[in-house]
């Protein structure tokens, strides 16, 4: 993918109506990181849906209609996310075209996480702590976003330990044959698979991509939740789970680099990107438009004619 595609994810119509460019459902958040959440629900505005509502605990939410009001807050009772909100979620979920499941939930969620992801048919993006207490078959219709430590946990949980040894030596072309040959069924339960890493590599059914944007500095907190917000934006609004997870993977970290050049190094954090994030897309607009090369004048020469001296008449 290119950033002309990727614009072209983010374009709208000039009749387009409030909903038409999609409605994200953000799941997570607790009290020790509320950040993430937040972080996550911004950028999904920024990469193009229309509306994002945070499903958080009541303090939480509190505190996040403090940090934006750009973010509409579904209170849950309590300090976490447990089993008896679960179903809840469920039926809440249907409201929207995508969710976000993970930033900032901590594992005391996790029979919460399993429940949603296993009864919930919407489109999901499931990211950090939800990952960590699930196995591969428990997925349908959505993008995992595991770093290199997550998916040894979902490889482990799924009784595919026997991977581990063959992907550390692998490069990242091998290592994405590896996890397709091997994933079959979670694949074709119509999910798709984004390894993050020095080189993300995102696999499908029948496809694989890889990104190659991105730098060491994003290994700081919040920008993996930055990146998730980014994909669920675009699934939000396109419903395509390959397309939106490899324009989430560049667009996040083509961001990245960009702030390593205007920093000079790795002081940018991960709110940095989110605030960047709109330049994407006036560098994608300015791509798109090719420039009208203004045709040289010819250069007209004056030629200079010399008079002759008149002949004098003989007399």
């Amino acid at each position: 993918m290119n950033i002309n595609q990727i614009k072209k994810l983010m374009d709208r119509k000039k009749t387009s109506h409030k909903g038409e460019n999609g409605y994200a459902l953000i799941i997570g958040g607790s009290e020790e990181y509320v950040g993430a959440v937040a972080l996550a629900g911004l950028s999904a505005l920024r990469s193009g849906c229309d509306s994002v509502t945070i499903a958080a605990p009541e303090k939480v939410s509190w505190t996040i209609n403090r940090i934006s009001s750009d973010l509409i807050t579904h209170k849950i009772k309590g300090s976490n996310f447990n089993i008896k909100n679960a179903k809840e979620m469920v039926k809440y979920s249907d409201r929207f075209d995508a969710v976000c499941l993970g930033n900032g939930i901590t594992r005391k969620a996790d029979k919460f996480c399993q429940y949603f992801i296993k009864k919930s048919p919407r489109l999901k993006v499931v990211d950090a702590d939800a990952l960590k207490s699930m196995s591969f078959k428990d997925f349908h219709n959505s993008i995992l976003t595991p770093h290199e430590a997550e998916l040894e946990m979902l490889l482990v949980n799924s009784g595919k330990e026997f991977l581990l040894p063959k992907l550390k030596s692998a490069n990242a072309k091998e290592k994405a044959e590896i996890l397709q040959g091997n994933l079959r069924y979670f694949l074709q339960n119509n999910n798709v698979l984004l390894v993050k890493g020095s080189t993300d590599i995102i696999i499908s059914r029948n496809k694989i991509a890889y990104n190659r944007t991105g730098n060491q500095g994003m290994t700081k907190a919040g920008t993996g939740d930055v990146m998730a917000g980014i994909v669920v934006g675009f699934l939000a609004k396109t419903k395509d789970l390959f397309k939106s997870a490899v324009a989430g993977s560049y667009v996040n970290g083509w961001v990245g680099d960009q702030l390593l050049k205007k920093k000079k190094g790795y002081s940018f954090i991960a709110s940095d990107i989110l605030e960047d994030l709109e330049k994407f897309s006036k560098v994608s607009r300015r791509a798109a438009i090719p420039l009208k090369k203004n045709k040289p004048k010819k250069k007209v020469v004056k030629k200079t004619i010399k008079k002759k001296p008149a002949k004098k008449k003989k007399k």
